[in-house]
């Protein structure tokens, strides 16, 4: 959603219905950041910039794979460290991700682990004279505090605390209590935590208390997980929130956006939370709701809760671009909208600058921006003028007047410069930061002379406590972290759809670490029961890969009832939320792991999707020319070939073949078309063993003479024929056999890979995977 749409649901459910049961994707990505802000700065203030990560001598990366999430400003911090070697990163994750890649240092804190870390160095600073005491005593209060509160440990108490060893905690201390220029820069790592507020504010305790904030090179820096999670609190969408960073239970704020918008009434009081919310629909306090944009029953903690109530709701309305998501199937009304390349409007990003968005495409069928229907049932319910939008330009000069009413510089938002924007003007608004004021001035920094947006106007250290140690359950050993892949989107309603996002990584995994996994039984691939507290499972297959720390395993949350029921994460996560943010703790959720005993495991390419899918687990993905299935489970009562034909619509004109080991139990099937390929399907008792992606590649290729077809069976390519491997780089469909081809004709940078292959010269987020391959493979020749 766009912040156009944003802010006309936000006038419409606040202004004009009365109730601030509404809330914004930031509930699940950036809520614990905002509340965490408002507590230290009195604003949602974002003091950094992007430039600061290249003015920066240390660049501390707490809870963010940003290799990954964020790979445009990764490849500029990269290419920063890279032209100025002095410079120190330091990543803070229980996982060794690709953002580690540049990393001089890595801490591996357990989960929740953060806090202690951060109240450690604040002691750490105290003791060792790096507060700057001028700036506390006059821009600050609550430092000493805060300092109590931070309750000085033993080394050895804090390596406990946080899984850190001490040597490596004492490295990381004194690199940031040396280094003037340090920007910390955090996501949802932190944010989505139970005490994910707690832990932004311990991060910014430390910039307060040495002064290192609001100048060039310095300052904590929120980096958002969702696309326009900015836009949504800008204009007040949070239900705790008012328009133009104004708080719902101030009651000169409240009559000052209700005297702007001249509504009948304004919400005195938070709504319900999004975790909240989706319990009042399932007791009945709720009774209609309008989703837009998301997916909650796969992405919202305690997944099937969230559908079970959905399904027992009397009205759901839902506006998507897509009919077959796992949410809108549950649907009474289901509203066309358009999607971000036929969408009009504005996006703001992590360091506050607001770009416009521009259609590419044209509207298909009845599809509507989501505004419009927003305007349209404001209109219909007899608010008329106040939602008579002309466009676009005409909310957004609103929004834009609204944030300077009444501002003398109480209010950090204030864009006022375009509060009489014309439809020419916005037509051709080129990118700007926020503040930019009615009288031209604009700020790229905040608070290097403080001016903060409290009573008093000085920050607040906030005193946050040390969590206690959670004890392990026995039953449920393991603590799972969920998150992001590479190449896929939140629940892949639409990056699922594409072949090659969907090359790099097919199918659910579960990361474990090895010594981990052998404890369990459970070897490379194969299939693993992964149990929560709440008694739900999933299955998914098994990584083992020691990036991974012990007692931890992580599974990405994409995969829906759509292309991989069984491996629903969320359903396992419980509706456990920061009592301060509302934000649930999608990365803490206790559970065990066992080895999945399945009768058969198959691989299968097709040019068509298979109807019927009888197994306990599947997982599909969109191929060039068709898509590929890993399953696991039962035989069909009617056989593999009996299976294949009805699941693929097949008939008697097509051409079979296939080979059968039965005391292997290893059977494997061709279907053809004249000379192209329908189907290959390969089952086997244990995990199949073919060359995938050369596999898929099949579908596009002619099969002339029995030579080609029995390469088909083999489920390889003859010695001599290409087979690129797993795709790495997906922007240019390279795979890892090419890579390791490069590498042993000679190149032995990324940047020599780049030149001969392309791979890892577009959006540079596979470039850590390169550089793997290389080191592995030079390893490999030295030994």
């Amino acid at each position: 959603m766009l912040t156009e749409d944003y802010y006309v649901a936000n006038k419409l459910m606040k202004g004009f219905i009365g109730s601030a049961n509404i809330d914004t994707n930031s509930r699940l990505c950036m809520a614990s950041s905002v509340a965490g802000h408002r507590r230290a700065f009195g604003a949602d203030t974002v003091p950094a910039c992007y430039e600061d990560l290249e003015l920066a001598d240390l660049v501390v990366l707490v809870g963010s794979n940003m290799a990954w999430c964020h790979p445009v400003l990764y490849q500029r911090l990269a290419a920063a460290k890279a032209a100025r070697p002095s410079m120190k990163v330091v990543v803070i994750d229980p996982r060794k991700t690709a953002t580690s890649d540049i990393a001089d240092l890595h801490l591996a804190v357990r989960a929740d682990g953060d806090i202690a870390l951060f109240n450690g160095l604040l002691n750490y600073l105290s003791e060792t004279g790096a507060v700057d005491e001028n700036y506390v005593s006059r821009h600050t209060s609550g430092f000493p505090e805060a300092l109590m509160a931070a309750s000085p440990g033993s080394v050895s108490d804090l390596s406990e605390a946080t899984g850190v060893s001490g040597m490596l905690i004492r490295q990381f201390y004194r690199l940031f209590g040396e280094t003037e220029k340090v920007v910390t820069c955090y996501s949802q790592g932190v944010n989505q935590s139970a005490v994910g507020t707690d832990k932004v504010n311990a991060i910014i305790n430390c910039h307060l208390a040495t002064g290192r904030i609001g100048r060039p090179g310095m300052g904590p820096l929120s980096l958002t997980g969702q696309p326009n999670a900015m836009g949504g609190r800008e204009v007040g969408g949070l239900a705790n929130m008012l328009a133009a960073h104004m708080a719902i239970e101030n009651p000169v704020h409240r009559d000052r956006v209700q005297r702007f918008w001249n509504s009948p009434t304004i919400a005195d009081r938070p709504g319900l939370k999004a975790v909240d919310m989706f319990e009042a629909v399932a007791d009945g306090r709720i009774k209609a709701v309008w989703i837009m944009s998301t997916n909650p029953v796969v992405s919202m903690p305690d997944a099937d809760s969230v559908k079970a109530a959905l399904q027992a709701c009397p009205f759901v309305v839902v506006s998507d671009i897509q009919q077959d998501t796992d949410t809108a199937r549950l649907a009474h009304v289901l509203l066309p909208a358009t999607g971000w390349g036929e969408k009009s409007g504005t996006v703001t990003n992590s360091e506050r600058w607001i770009s416009r968005q521009r259609p590419f495409l044209s509207a298909p069928g009845e599809a509507r921006a989501d505004w419009w229907q927003m305007a349209e049932v404001g209109k219909r319910m007899g608010f008329g003028p106040a939602f008579d939008y002309s466009g676009e330009a005409q909310i957004f000069a609103e929004h834009a007047a609204l944030s300077a009413f009444e501002n003398e510089g109480e209010r950090d938002f204030d864009i006022g410069a375009h509060a009489v924007i014309s439809h020419g003007a916005y037509k051709e608004l080129q990118p700007f930061q926020w503040p930019l004021r009615g009288d031209g001035s604009k700020l790229a920094r905040f608070f290097a002379d403080g001016g903060f947006f409290t009573a008093d106007r000085r920050a607040r250290l906030v005193p946050v406590e040390t969590p206690a140690l959670e004890k392990t359950d026995g039953r449920f050993p393991f603590t799972l972290n969920t998150g992001r892949i590479r190449d896929h989107w939140h629940t892949m309603t639409r990056t699922g759809k594409s072949a090659r996002l969907s090359a790099h990584i097919a199918e659910p995994f579960c990361e474990i670490h090895p010594a981990d996994a052998a404890q369990a039984g459970i070897g490379d691939a194969d299939l693993v029961h992964v149990e929560g507290e709440n008694g739900r499972s999933i299955i998914v297959r098994a990584l083992l890969t020691e990036r991974q720390m012990r007692g931890s395993v992580f599974v990405p949350m994409h995969w829906t009832g759509e292309t991989a029921p069984s491996a629903r994460v969320d359903t396992l996560v419980p509706r456990r939320v920061d009592p301060v943010s509302g934000q649930p703790a999608l990365k803490m959720a206790r559970v065990s792991i066992a080895r999945h005993e399945a009768q058969a495991h198959g691989f299968l390419v097709t040019a068509k999707r298979p109807l019927d899918l009888p197994f306990a687990y599947w997982a599909i993905a969109r191929t060039e020319g068709g898509y590929r299935l890993e399953f696991a489970g039962d035989q069909p009562a009617d056989g593999w070939e009996e299976w294949l034909r009805r699941s693929l619509r097949l008939d008697e004109r097509q051409d079979f073949s296939g080979y059968l080991d039965r005391q292997a139990r290893d059977h494997r099937l061709l279907a053809f078309d004249g000379e192209h390929l329908l189907a290959a399907l390969f089952v086997s008792p244990e995990p199949v063993s073919v060359s995938r992606q050369w596999a898929v590649e099949q579908l596009k290729e002619r099969h002339l003479d029995s030579r080609t077809r029995s390469m088909l069976i083999a489920g390889r390519p003859a010695a001599g024929r290409p087979d690129k491997g797993a795709i790495v780089c997906s922007c240019f469909s390279v795979g890892i056999n090419e890579i390791s081809a490069a590498a042993h004709r000679g190149c032995r940078s990324v940047e020599a890979v780049g030149l001969v292959l392309n791979a890892g010269t577009n959006c540079g987020s596979c470039r850590p995977e390169i550089r793997r391959i290389l080191d592995a493979t030079q390893t490999l020749a030295a030994e």
